[in-house]
């Protein structure tokens, strides 16, 4: 799988995550595929910093890594870990 071929399914994860834990899917909706590499997801999370009020939801994003992980091999079919750029 290449991050392209993520990329191209992003939305399909983001539907799924929003499903099964709407709090995960606010925390993480705003995320931007930045990389993919040795089964690490990186998202990038500075389009969260453009509003004049920003929101950072860094916290929740941590508590819950293993729900988005979940729904991406359940959409995608592959183990990965997701970091933050």
């Amino acid at each position: 799988m290449t991050v392209a071929d993520i990329r191209e399914r992003w939305n399909l994860v983001l539907d799924r995550l929003e499903r099964e834990d709407r709090i995960a899917w606010i925390a993480y909706f705003d995320g931007r595929v930045d990389s993919f590499d040795n089964n690490r997801l990186t998202l990038d999370f500075r389009d969260s910093q453009k509003l004049a009020s920003g929101h950072d939801y860094f916290d929740a994003r941590v508590r819950l890594r293993s729900t988005i992980q979940g729904v991406i091999y359940d959409v995608l079919g592959i183990n990965i870990v997701v970091v933050e750029k």
